[in-house]
């Protein structure tokens, strides 16, 4: 997916194009808000993404395009670092799709970013994932290496499936423990560990190992591509 980007903070700038990156979102930069504008009434994206590091005034030349724009029904999603209900409002109810607080979690980012993907291209909702050889399909809660299956159990296709989805991003023990248990992850991180080694393990095939599940006790787990030999 094509993501414009208008983020004045150079840090935060340079750390969203790296999670969109590692996402399989192609990230295009912008550094100021003609560019912008200019650049989206000529050029189709999937997604925009604004920060708002400053309460606007009232002439802000985005929310007037926010309030304006008309046959154009791509989302929109504003970050800013002013935790302020009023600005939040504000801005969704100019046009913006979604409003978000940073700092942010990457996992968090991501799955707002294709929740909104799906809710304006619902035609294209994911029900698969193809990624370095292996192919993940939902609808039967299939995994193949270049067409070899791979037989894991629901858990272990739903941990994949989450590994999967955001290639590159740290998955915290708690969201692990939510999404695949239901509970929370005191009740849950006891056999954690214990389905990512097994995981690890089934998604090697043979010799090759094309991609392996990263640990990192203060962040949790992340898939990565393995480098070549």
């Amino acid at each position: 997916m094509k993501i414009a980007c208008y983020i004045r903070n150079s840090t935060v700038s340079d750390s969203v194009k790296t999670i969109l990156a590692r996402a399989n979102h192609e990230s295009v930069l912008f550094d100021n808000e003609a560019a912008l504008l200019r650049t989206v009434r000529r050029s189709r994206f999937d997604l925009i993404l604004i920060d708002m590091g400053a309460e606007p005034r009232d002439d802000n030349s985005i929310l007037s395009w926010l309030n304006l724009r008309t046959g154009d029904n791509t989302p929109v999603i504003i970050l800013s670092p002013l935790r302020s209900p009023e600005l939040a409002a504000l801005t969704l109810n100019s046009g913006a799709d979604d409003f978000v607080n940073r700092p942010f979690e990457a996992i968090e980012l991501v799955a707002r970013i294709n929740a909104l993907l799906r809710r304006c291209t619902p035609l294209q909702a994911r029900r698969s994932i193809a990624f370095a050889g292996y192919t993940l399909d939902r609808d039967s809660a299939s995994c193949t290496f270049q067409d070899q299956p791979i037989e894991l159990t629901p858990r272990e296709f739903s941990m994949a499936w989450l590994f999967f989805s955001s290639p590159g991003i740290y998955i915290s023990r708690e969201t692990i423990g939510a999404v695949i248990w239901s509970a929370d992850s005191e009740v849950a991180g006891r056999t954690i560990e214990q389905h990512v080694y097994k995981l690890r393990k089934k998604l090697q095939v043979g010799d090759e190992k094309v991609v392996m599940i990263r640990t990192a006790y203060s962040q949790g787990y992340r898939l990565e591509l393995c480098a070549p030999e």
